[in-house]
């Protein structure tokens, strides 16, 4: 017996831990919160009945970190500690009754305000100006963002008004619906996997190592909390009033609470509206409003006893799977998708729910017929969460994944550790042929005016183009004879593909649609190499001598130009005449100088920002390195350097340079 439940209790950490790692540190979650909770309190229960299998290791004795060794980790001044969470009114009732137990003959207000679901921040303040935006990481300590930080539009850089000389304000970072949706939208026409919701994407685009590239994400920030040796009032919701005033975003959605009567008005009131919000909330924030009650409430080791949170449930739908589809994207990924009669659900009717890959088929052990629970939760497509086993039919049939492509019957492919199979025929699969080309117009690829979707279905339906490189042999007949296409439409298509020869290395590599290789890793990859000859012919090791250039990217780079179809359809469009080397222009702003160095930047600067000064390092033909090690030549030190990377570069014998000493190297 008692073997069994030293087991029971061994499992459930293995599984915690594994969750806590792709929560915090993957940022790839694979439960929901509340099922994570009901583990966890599988756990504790388990423990408090049966001490003496207690583990200072166990993940109910510490708080998961999302902490990335990529940035510079700062201590928070006040500990960023996570809220206890609630999913029933009872619950919430207790939590109230605690409070009034423990302030025995007073009055006290609770503040309610809704939960987002982003990712948190902490922003310093010294003087009216933002010094600082760390991460909630292991709540001692979590990764300095600060350059992230000032890219987002509604975080002040400088207050206006009466502030204290000093404080902390604490929020969520989030994207707003309409922003993630166009975001997912881009990262498919690069051949990038889509953000699962908005959560995952706030936190992915706040880790990102260019700044400006998270200027180009839509992020927003809603701050809710206030900490300060000197803060205007003594009361929460009075505080969050004064810093409207000086130019922080503050939620207007809030209460201030004189009965827990008013509390569960406030909660099933927005249990129904949240659908109607512009963002995503998963529930509701209790907070006691007097400071003084909150410092004499004090602390658990994990919680403060002041605030709670109240999870909402994610609300389902109930619905018939009447057949799965198999749909072919143009990097040749195979997406299984569940057709379903039509149901209502979180203010949308849905009829189709993705299932993502053969292991959530296999998981669900679904068969065509059967009545299905689906959930939006944070994600904007629907997905199965369940299925109602008890009204099956005997003899339904089980939904199996396909072998062969759907389109083309090719015997389908699954790379090992990846969860989606492919379609290896690329050069004759008609979804991935029009893909590419669809891709390959596009305005962030070649831009070329005239041409659509539309076009593009006309001109295979009747032979005319198989690839990127016939758009180049098109005649102004062949254009003519297309069904609604005059002679001045057909020119503006001829024109708009001229022009395109224009358009610079970078971009030509990235409408190729190589997997992996979006906007950015382009420009790498163009700046790193400088000619497509040069790039065609690189080692899998040379690919990855390239900053931010990784073994998944450089492997599919070698890939693709192994392939001699590929390689011959390079050469048709340089004959075509596309640009596939940097422009003389491009190259004179490059240099060798630094060839052969490894740098590792860290700190501030006065005259370059930490990205600009990466930037002149590769554009004189140095690499930059993430972190210090033996391969590193020099660690460029700024102000307010990193301790550990100082440390170990001394340690290593690796030479510390200032800003000035790196001006003289590239002068």
């Amino acid at each position: 017996m008692k073997k069994n439940i030293e087991q029971e209790i061994n499992n459930l950490r293995q599984q915690l831990h594994q969750h806590n790692h792709k929560y915090y540190v993957l940022n790839t979650p694979s439960i929901t919160d509340f099922d994570f909770d009901q583990l966890m309190n599988q756990l504790i229960e388990l423990e408090t009945k049966y001490p003496e299998y207690n583990d200072s290791n166990s993940p109910s004795q510490r708080v998961g970190s999302d902490l990335n060794k990529e940035f510079e980790q700062v201590k928070h001044q006040y500990p960023m500690l996570s809220l206890g969470n609630t999913y029933s009114e009872e619950e919430i009732q207790d939590f109230y009754n605690r409070v009034s137990k423990q302030l025995p003959d007073e009055d006290f207000e609770i503040v309610c305000e809704l939960k987002y679901d982003g990712t948190a921040i902490g922003l310093s303040y010294e003087n009216g100006q933002l010094i600082r935006g760390v991460t909630r990481g292991d709540g001692v300590q979590g990764d300095d963002v600060t350059n992230n930080v000032k890219t987002i539009k509604s975080i002040p850089l400088r207050l206006e008004g009466n502030y204290p000389e000093q404080f902390e304000i604490r929020g969520e970072i989030f994207l707003p619906h309409n922003g993630f949706q166009k975001l997912n939208a881009a990262r498919e026409e690069a051949g990038e996997t889509p953000f699962a919701n908005p959560r995952n994407a706030a936190s992915g685009s706040l880790k990102m190592q260019n700044s400006a590239q998270v200027a180009k994400r839509p992020l927003d920030c809603f701050l809710y909390y206030m900490l300060g040796e000197n803060l205007p009032s003594e009361y929460h919701i009075k505080n969050l009033d004064q810093a409207r005033t000086w130019g922080f975003k503050i939620p207007s959605h809030l209460k201030l609470c004189k009965s827990i009567e008013e509390v569960f008005d406030f909660i099933r009131h927005w249990d129904s509206e949240r659908h109607n919000l512009p963002f995503d909330i998963d529930g509701i924030v209790l907070k006691v409003n007097s400071l003084d009650q909150q410092r004499r409430l004090g602390f658990t080791a994990k919680s403060p006893r002041w605030a709670i949170s109240y999870k909402f449930k994610a609300e389902q739908g109930y619905t018939k799977l009447e057949s799965v589809t198999f749909q072919v994207g143009r990097t040749g990924a195979v997406t299984p998708v569940a057709n379903l009669e039509p149901v209502f659900l979180a203010g949308t009717t849905v009829k189709r729910a993705s299932l993502h890959n053969s292991d959530i088929i296999s998981s669900l052990d679904l068969h065509l017929g059967d009545m299905v629970y689906i959930e939006k939760g944070g994600e904007i497509i629907p997905k199965i969460v369940g299925v109602d086993e008890s009204v099956r039919q005997n003899d339904a049939k089980v939904v199996k994944f396909i072998q062969l492509c759907p389109e083309c019957e090719t015997e389908l492919i699954r790379i090992e550790g990846e969860a989606a199979h492919y379609c290896p025929n690329s050069s004759s699969c008609p979804p991935q042929l029009k893909g590419r080309v669809e891709h390959f117009i596009s305005r962030k690829a070649m831009n070329i005016d005239g041409l659509g979707t539309e076009t593009i279905d006309l001109l295979f339906q009747n032979k005319m183009i198989n690839d990127v490189a016939d758009l180049y042999a098109l005649h102004p007949m062949q254009l003519t004879s297309l069904d609604r296409m005059g002679e001045k439409s057909a020119q503006n298509i001829l024109d708009g593909l001229e022009a395109s020869k224009q358009v610079n290395f970078a971009r030509v590599l990235f409408a190729l649609g190589i997997r992996y290789v979006g906007e950015t890793v382009a420009k790498k990859l163009a700046s790193g190499f400088k000619s497509f000859d040069k790039l065609m012919n690189a080692s899998q090791e040379e690919l990855i001598e390239v900053d931010e250039i990784g073994d998944r990217i450089a492997l599919s780079v070698v890939d693709y130009f192994s392939n001699e179809n590929n390689r011959q359809l390079v050469e048709r469009l340089k004959q075509a005449g596309l640009q596939f080397e940097l422009s003389q222009e491009e190259q004179a702003s490059h240099s060798d100088k630094l060839e052969g160095m490894s740098f590792v930047v860290s700190g501030s600067f006065s005259t370059f920002s930490r990205d600009e000064l990466k930037t002149v390092i590769e554009k004189n033909g140095g690499k930059n390195l993430s972190g210090v090690s033996s391969k590193t030549t020099y660690l460029v030190a700024g102000d307010k350097i990193g301790p550990s990377k100082l440390a170990k570069a001394e340690k290593l014998g690796v030479k510390i340079i200032s800003e000035d000493e790196f001006k003289d190297l590239i002068n």
